[in-house]
């Protein structure tokens, strides 16, 4: 299966994530902070990224773009994992450079299903 990063400061959220993702027979690499995750987003090159946007220090939008930015990772697939759900986030995760947003609190199937799609795709 696949390659997937976690980037996720709240245990409990991280613990569900990789929970779901390993039942699925993915690997899953583990991060608690954006710097920690862009580091091991260049050295493993996971397929997908999925990125809380609020992080401590840079947040996953600014992780995401300079993830974007970097031509080793700019081609690594991103889904801003948020409680943001006011009119107009959207819009900028979106400019950000993300390409797939889930909605916290995490409902698995639809998780789970945004995962496939950018695997697939």
């Amino acid at each position: 299966m696949a390659r997937i990063l976690v980037i996720e400061d709240n245990p409990p959220n991280m613990k569900l994530a990789v929970f779901l993702l390993e039942k699925e027979g993915h690997e899953v690499l583990q991060a608690t902070d954006a710097e920690e995750g862009v580091g091991l987003a260049r050295a493993r090159r996971p397929e997908l990224i999925l990125m809380d946007v609020q992080l401590p220090g840079m947040d996953g939008l600014a992780a995401t773009r300079l993830l974007k930015s970097d031509a080793a990772t700019h081609d690594i697939k991103v889904v801003a994992v948020t409680a943001f759900a006011m009119h107009g986030d959207r819009e900028k995760i979106e400019a950000a450079g993300c390409d797939g947003y889930v909605a916290k609190p995490i409902r698995y199937q639809e998780f789970l299903q945004v995962v496939r799609n950018m695997l697939a795709g």
